[in-house]
């Protein structure tokens, strides 16, 4: 599979759709890799785009090791750097859950490489400039602190069972696909990078200040925490709309593709 050299690391990547045409990049969530959008890659390819899907740092294919660059300031790094490196100037940028909160970096800190921003329900907390709950910070951290204590202690099917249920609720785990499932065990131990990674919540003035113009996705099933986030955003984003992707939850990617597709590809048709 390809990959290239950004910011010290070598980024793999799967790839679709015609060598010229518009780049879009393609950022996957918590223990997720290039696979977490298998359903999206001859869809958004055969549309014309050059569709790259990433494997953060330390996912699958590569391993994981602790050094303590697992984090959301780090990604951010590698996915503009990655950008620059293919020199073919703004992107069209998508992410999903953590992805979306990287996405979302990217677009604020790095204006001239974003041209199109799609944030489908992304992760993190509202602070209070945007209707976050004071210590709200620290509700999605403790989850993680405990899924991550499960996975090194050596149950790694409880581990993933706790991060499963607080993005999509009782019984999330017993009700993904096993492919799904494999993905997640091949990153399992990123998860000891990320309770570390001390993410800042979004804030009013770090929404106003993304340019491209943005598409914001939910599910209608979702939790009403991710729900809320994108609202909030949509609202403070200068030029944003919300779209709902019936019949899913947080992974809506996979659950609805052909919908999550659709809407997607309507977005960029514009931008």
């Amino acid at each position: 599979m390809p990959s290239l050299s950004a910011n010290g690391t070598a980024l793999s990547y799967a790839e679709s759709g015609p060598a010229d045409g518009p780049p879009l990049l393609l950022v996957h969530g918590t223990l997720g890799d290039q696979r977490s959008f298998a359903a999206q890659m001859q869809p958004l390819g055969a549309a014309g785009y050059r569709v790259m899907a990433l494997s953060m740092r330390h996912c699958w294919p590569g391993r994981w090791e602790e050094g303590g660059d697992f984090t959301i300031d780090t990604h951010v790094a590698d996915v503009a750097a990655f950008i620059r490196a293919l020199g073919r100037g703004p992107v069209r940028l998508l992410g999903h859950s953590r992805g979306g909160h990287i996405a979302f970096r990217v677009a604020g800190r790095h204006p001239d490489l974003v041209r199109a921003l799609v944030l489908a329900e992304p992760g993190g907390e509202l602070d209070e400039s945007l209707g976050g709950a004071p210590g709200a910070r620290g509700r999605q951290a403790g989850a993680f602190a405990e899924a991550a204590a499960l996975i090194a202690a050596g149950d790694e099917e409880g581990g993933l069972r706790r991060v499963a249920e607080h993005t999509g609720g009782p019984g999330a785990w017993e009700r993904r696909p096993e492919e799904r499932k494999a993905i997640a065990r091949a990153n399992a131990r990123t998860l000891l990078g990320q309770m570390r990674e001390n993410r800042a919540p979004y804030t009013r003035a770090a929404a106003a200040a993304i340019r491209a113009p943005t598409l914001l996705l939910y599910g209608a099933d979702t939790l009403p925490n991710f729900v809320a986030n994108v609202r909030a955003l949509g609202a403070a984003i200068p030029d944003a709309r919300i779209a709902m992707i019936p019949n899913a939850t947080h992974g809506l990617p996979y659950e609805q593709p052909a919908a999550f597709n659709a809407a997607v590809l309507d977005f960029l048709a514009a931008h």
